[in-house]
Formats: structure tokens, C-alpha cells, sequence
């Protein structure tokens, strides 16, 4: 950089483009090197052990969020307190621990290997740079406070929140943006944020799903079937204007347009249904029993609103899902995992990032 500086503080403009254009280097990357970037990579969250007691901490956590579940605290709160959290907890607890391995929390340990892969990525593109990445969750631990402190400890002048939700909800990116600026009203000196709150039809997390899922096929077989299973929300949210189900439908499309799969080759749903409520349809659980009373052959099942996999997608889908399809009298069932910290995975998001802070 002090080379760069010397030819920087030349009168002769000519001289300047033509040392960045050695360099290979836009006025949009040097802008970038004079800031020092904390990217925050933030996820919903986690208990900290598989018991019921930790469970229990991070579901009265979680299901307290007004973001979440948008009823009165009045008739909500007496619920989840005396009932609720008295009855769910022991059965989460025992779905925990069928994911627990001896890393822990596949979706902590997940995120955590991503940001390290994506920090030391982005180091190499910008290798003048002075950036880091942090990781945190919406609820439990590491939080979101915590993280962000680390990045101010750091010496990040401006911050890039990431949340790990390629489609947009106000239960998931929308909760974890609010939280960051909750902790942010805190501060004397708020930097410079930006935020991405969706990439849901970003050709590079397109082309990542479609490249992921090929290399799978190649090991085996093209399922007869792909069905893309979408977290659910209730219904209510999204005719109160959350565009979630719009831009699930979007991402599905454009990952079958890119697949070349035919209309009845591949079919979208939601999953994790809470409450008596209505929630967005088709349920991923009831379609994997009518498929499989269908007697399909071979059906694939793949999570694009999942960054990591986590209980939803190694409990849910892997292993429930596997159950409901074949005990129906479906065939072969095969759950194709996120993508997780691939290389594919930290090159979409460079990009992403990238392209957001180089505007």
C-alpha cells in the first residue's frame, strides 16, 4: 500500500490509472482497502447443549420474540411459560441429541467453519484489505452482541451484516437486522452498515445449489423426482406482506430453470409446521406421505433456505422425511446436504459480498 500511496499523491492522474490498472485493482476495491470491514455471519441460533434444560433457555428465547410469533404478550407469553415450555422442550431435547455429534451443534459448528473458510477467501481477494468475519445467532450463543463487539474490538470501521437466510422473513433475517441495530443504538460512533438482507435470486447462490446438486448426481443418480423444502411461516405473515413465500417460489424456479428440470421433475413445499395455525402449503410432511403412497422410485430432497444443516434439515428432512416417504411406500429417499462451508458455498457469498460493499 505505500507504493500505492506514493502514486496516489502524484498530480498526474494518467499516472495513477495506470498503476491501478497494474495492479489489476477498480476505485471500488481501493475504497474498500481504506476501510477496515467487519462482516457479521448470523444465524438463528442453537441451545448450547442437547439437555432440557438448555433447550428450554433457547425456546423461551426463540418463541419470546415478537418477530416470531406475532401475538398479544398478553395471550402469548402465559402460554408459552405454562405450557409451552413445560411440554415442547423434552421433545426438542431428544431431537437434538439425535444431531448432536462430537463437534456439537451442526448448525454452530457449520456457521463457524463457513465464516473462517469465507474470511480467509475474501483475505485473498482483497489481500490489502483489512477485513474479519464473526459469527453470530439470533438467540443463544455466540450472540449478536457479543459478535459485533468483536468486530468493533477488532478495529472494523464499517460492518456488513450477513444474515444466513437466502430468502427474506421478518422471523429470520428481519429479526436478527432488528437486533443488530438494537445493539448498535448502544454505541457513541455507529459505523457505516450495510446490510444484505436477501440473495434469494443471486446468480452466484443459484449457480452454487445447481453445482452442489450436480456433483451429487454424478456420485449416484438423478432423482425422478426433486422436491426443494422451504422453512413454513404461517400463512397470516405473508398475506400481512412478508415476501418470504414469494421469493422461496422464485429461488425454486430459477434452481429448476438452471437443473433443466422438467414441470413434473420437481416440486416446491415448507416444512416445521408450529401451532394449529395455517401456515404456507403444500406442508413438506404431507406431500412426502402422498408421494410416497404414489409409490415414487427415487425422490431427491434438498433445503435451498438453509445455508448450514441444522435439526430441520439432518432431523427433519434426513431422517423424518426419510421415514414418512418410504413408510408410505415410496423407494429410494435421499437428502442432499447445504451447502454448508464448500468452496462453492464461500464463493457465492464472496461474490455477494463483494458486490454489495463495492457499490
Amino acid at each position: 500500500m505505500q507504493g500505492l500511496a506514493k502514486v496516489l499523491n502524484k498530480p498526474s492522474p494518467k499516472s495513477t490509472k495506470n498503476y491501478i490498472n497494474f495492479l489489476g485493482l477498480s476505485s471500488k476495491i481501493l475504497s474498500v482497502m481504506c476501510k477496515s470491514l467487519g462482516i457479521l455471519l448470523a444465524n438463528t441460533g442453537t441451545p448450547d447443549a442437547p439437555t432440557l434444560k438448555a433447550v428450554r433457555r433457547f425456546l423461551a428465547q426463540f418463541l419470546a420474540d415478537p418477530r416470531v410469533i406475532e401475538m398479544s404478550c398478553w395471550a402469548w407469553l402465559p402460554l408459552l411459560h405454562g405450557i409451552i415450555l413445560n411440554t415442547r422442550p423434552r421433545r426438542s431435547a431428544k431431537l437434538y441429541q439425535r444431531v448432536w455429534d462430537e463437534r456439537g451443534s451442526p448448525l454452530l459448528y457449520h456457521t463457524r467453519d463457513l465464516a473462517e473458510n469465507l474470511e480467509a477467501a475474501l483475505r485473498a481477494r482483497l489481500p490489502e484489505a483489512s477485513l474479519n468475519v464473526a459469527v453470530g445467532m439470533r438467540y443463544g450463543n455466540p450472540s449478536i452482541k457479543d459478535a459485533i463487539g468483536e468486530l468493533r474490538e477488532k478495529g472494523a470501521t464499517h460492518l456488513v451484516i450477513l444474515p444466513l437466510f437466502p430468502q427474506y422473513s421478518n422471523t429470520t433475517s428481519g429479526t436478527i437486522i432488528a437486533a443488530v441495530f438494537d445493539e448498535l443504538k448502544r454505541w457513541r460512533a455507529i459505523p457505516p452498515t450495510e446490510i444484505i438482507n436477501n440473495y434469494h435470486d443471486h446468480p452466484a447462490y443459484i449457480s452454487a445449489v445447481a453445482e452442489s446438486l450436480r456433483a451429487f448426481w454424478a456420485q449416484s443418480q438423478k432423482p425422478e423426482k426433486l422436491m426443494l423444502s422451504f422453512h413454513g411461516i404461517p400463512a397470516a405473515y405473508a398475506e400481512k406482506g412478508d415476501p418470504y413465500d414469494a421469493q422461496c417460489l422464485r429461488t425454486a424456479e430459477l434452481l429448476a430453470a438452471e437443473l433443466t428440470l422438467g414441470e413434473d421433475e420437481w416440486l416446491a413445499a415448507f416444512q416445521s409446521r408450529f401451532g394449529r395455525q395455517e401456515w404456507l402449503q403444500p406442508y413438506t410432511s404431507q406431500t412426502l406421505e402422498k408421494l410416497g403412497a404414489e409409490n415414487l422410485d427415487n425422490l431427491g430432497v434438498v433445503a435451498p433456505g438453509f445455508a448450514v444443516d441444522c435439526l430441520e434439515t439432518v432431523g427433519e428432512l434426513g431422517d423424518e422425511g426419510r421415514e414418512s416417504f418410504q413408510n408410505a411406500g415410496g423407494g429410494e429417499y435421499r437428502y442432499f446436504p447445504a451447502l454448508n462451508a464448500s468452496d462453492l458455498h464461500v464463493e457465492a457469498l464472496s461474490e455477494i459480498i463483494l458486490e454489495r460493499i463495492q457499490k
